[in-house]
């Protein structure tokens, strides 16, 4: 309890392993306390920007897709050639494992623990309590400024954000699977099913990672069964015989949270915050860039000691991103209400315009402006499929 940290950051997957190690390279004392053993469901993609803005290095990429293959509720698909580029894969497992020790290789104190609770000590510094893996005894450490990425249903953001509600989420599921030496399987193409049959409300999914792939769905419908309808789409791929190595499920939140902060010391990160894309679910690189702009609110604070400074996470991604956001969640609240728009999605993706559009926002994670006559063709088209009027 003597030690007083700069940062404690709760939580050590993309947002929290790399919090950590931003504020571990500026030279502040950082503890980076870990729940060992959960990984969360992920199908692993992550765009060129990413590999660029957080040096991701080559030997964590373990597939390369040039291809995406868009399956409607009737069975048809559209393909979507990558242009200019490839999106990255990553195994899950691996990679958050290699940003913990990267941040640990910094200079994090990396402790393996399950959060506990927040409390002040006299000189009102804050005082955070965990359980070290393996023992029976808390450990009470303190610390300037907290950063809470320990998922959607974050304890953090409950204790040091009590009044805020927290966020609508997906339920996702997938199964980790390799594929059998005599398999001819494609680990170059990612598989987005909008089937109603396995995720009503949602999209399932087939990513690769070499010689193995994610499998999964999601779906807001607690009813719905996750688990079968992975066995049903796996039976369906012919890969119900493929040897499974892992299975996860955890909730996936599709909208930022209103705050981020508590005005004092604490601020949130990742699916703490909210930040996974509405309609795609793509969660890596946004978890990221918000542990990188937590780091960046909460050395402002150490500097300056004006807690007004936490509030720049939230104001920095979504002057980014907000606008992305907003978009995508309107087109997941319009296009995945059923299978007859479904299907209208599906047939809209076979588009030049759309197809070279969706990819550069992508590939960038920009909304692309320079272009408004596609737009506006993307416009005429998308009212013809939503009249009926188009035959494509």
């Amino acid at each position: 309890m003597s030690q007083i940290f700069d940062v404690i950051v709760v939580g050590g997957g993309p947002a929290g392993a790399t919090a950590a190690d931003d504020l571990a390279r500026a030279g502040h004392s950082v503890l980076m306390l870990d729940r060992a053993g959960r990984i969360k469901p992920c199908g692993g993609a992550i765009p060129p920007r990413a590999i660029r803005d957080f040096e991701i290095p080559d030997e964590q990429i373990v597939a390369r897709i040039n291809c995406a293959r868009i399956i409607s509720p009737t069975a048809k698909w559209v393909d979507m050639p990558v242009e200019n580029g490839f999106v990255g894969m990553v195994d899950r497992e691996h990679f958050v494992e290699w940003l913990r020790q990267r941040a640990a290789d910094n200079g994090a104190d990396w402790r393996r623990g399950s959060f506990e609770g927040i409390s002040r000590g006299a000189d009102g510094i804050s005082v955070v309590e965990y359980m070290p893996k393996g023992e029976d005894e808390p450990v009470r450490v303190r610390a300037r400024c907290i950063i809470g990425a320990d998922g959607a249903r974050s304890q953090v953001a409950k204790q040091a954000l009590p009044d805020q509600p927290m966020p609508k989420c997906v339920f996702a599921y997938h199964e980790i699977v390799e594929a059998p030496e005599s398999s001819d399987w494609d680990g170059k193409r990612c598989d987005v099913i909008y089937e109603g049959k396995y995720s009503p409300d949602f999209y399932s999914w087939v990513f690769p990672h070499g010689r193995t792939a994610s499998i999964g769905t999601g779906s807001a419908n607690k009813g719905f069964s996750l688990r079968g309808s992975v066995g049903a789409l796996r039976a369906s791929m012919g890969m119900d015989g493929w040897h499974t190595i892992r299975r996860e499920g955890a909730p996936i939140p599709l909208k930022p949270l209103k705050k981020w902060d508590n005005g004092r010391d604490v601020v949130l990160a990742g699916d703490a915050a909210g930040v996974v894309a509405p309609a795609s679910g793509e969660g890596i690189y946004y978890a990221m860039l918000g542990g990188r702009l937590a780091a960046v609110a909460a050395a402002k604070l150490l500097e300056t000691g004006d807690a007004k400074a936490l509030s720049m996470a939230r104001k920095l991604f979504m002057k980014d991103h907000g606008q992305v956001f907003f978009v995508l969640g309107i087109m997941q609240w319009f296009w995945y209400r059923n299978d007859w728009t479904r299907e209208r999605f599906v047939k809209m993706c076979k588009d030049p315009d759309v197809q070279r559009l969706t990819w550069e926002g992508y590939m960038n994670k920009k909304l692309v402006r320079r272009d408004p006559l596609a737009h506006a063709r993307i416009f005429l088209k998308d009212t013809a499929q939503l009249l009926g009027l188009s035959r494509a």
